[in-house]
């Protein structure tokens, strides 16, 4: 499966599979998984789309009638309930449960809607993934974890208003620029790191540790995750490891914000992996 990862790696933007990729993510925790049946099933919603569509349905139509299509008839929502589910980040699981949270939704709503023609691309807004397309109008923005629904301007500053606080989301950068489409492989990441927040919660950091090997196949040019695996590696009483990945964070980011923290940290792991030898 690392290789097939680091395939995806090397891959352009434009011939990579971003419901294979997901799938092929959820393949360590489910190792019989079946990527191509589950493909199939993205096909087949896709399928039930058109058959419902009008003659010579444009995109409202399209739009409209995919919204009804898989929220309504097909069940799919937001997991309100039990967001930081891991099973919430594994398309698989959300395909079978009808259940997930804003990012793998969006997959789904996406790669449903590009068997349609549609030309909906993901957005990776603070504290919450969106989709968008473009008109002549300007841009829409939807959210599938609502069921598809479109948000206005207020309801995007209401977000960023629960991400960051009311005075800070003051300070956050223009809405047209946190809604830049995110490309494939930064969607992804984005899933990988969200399934890693879920585990640290959980404190299953065997699990965090193998998703963080992940992030950093697709995207090797990540310091934070090197960080970040440093600090796995301490929790799994791996110190040797731990070392290096703070060495290599450092050397990646000599002049971080938290180089003084970590430099601390380096000291004290040294005189631990002395008393071992």
């Amino acid at each position: 499966m690392h290789e097939r990862l680091a395939r995806i790696a090397k891959i352009s933007e434009q011939e990579l599979n971003l419901a294979e990729a997901a799938l092929l993510i959820a393949v360590e925790e489910y190792p019989g998984l079946d990527i191509e049946a589950y493909l199939r099933q993205i096909d087949e919603l896709a399928t039930g789309v058109q058959e419902r569509l009008p003659a010579q349905a444009g995109l409202e139509d399209t739009l409209v009638t995919l919204n009804q299509f898989l929220f309504v008839e097909q069940g799919f929502s937001g997991d309100v309930e039990n967001y930081d589910d891991p099973r919430n980040s594994f398309l698989n699981e959300v395909l079978d449960r009808k259940r997930g949270i804003p990012i793998t939704l969006s997959i789904i709503y996406m790669e449903v809607g590009r068997r349609l023609g549609l030309p909906l691309k993901g957005v990776s807004f603070p504290g919450h993934f969106l989709v968008k397309f473009s008109t002549r109008e300007g841009e829409v923005v939807l959210d599938p974890f609502s069921g598809g629904s479109l948000l206005s301007k207020e309801d995007l500053e209401e977000i960023l208003e629960e991400t960051y606080g009311p005075a800070e989301s003051v300070n956050a950068a223009p809405l047209e620029r946190l809604l830049i489409a995110a490309g494939k492989k930064d969607i992804l990441v984005r899933m990988l790191r969200n399934l890693k927040g879920a585990y640290l919660r959980r404190e299953q950091f065997d699990k965090a540790l193998t998703v963080v090997d992940r992030i950093l196949v697709i995207q090797p040019d990540q310091p934070d995750e090197v960080r970040d695996r440093g600090r796995i590696y301490e929790q799994l009483e791996c110190f040797r490891a731990a070392l290096e990945n703070y060495q290599s964070y450092l050397s990646l980011r000599p002049g971080s914000g938290d180089a003084q923290d970590v430099h601390k940290r380096i000291a004290e792991l040294k005189q631990i992996v002395a008393n071992l030898n």
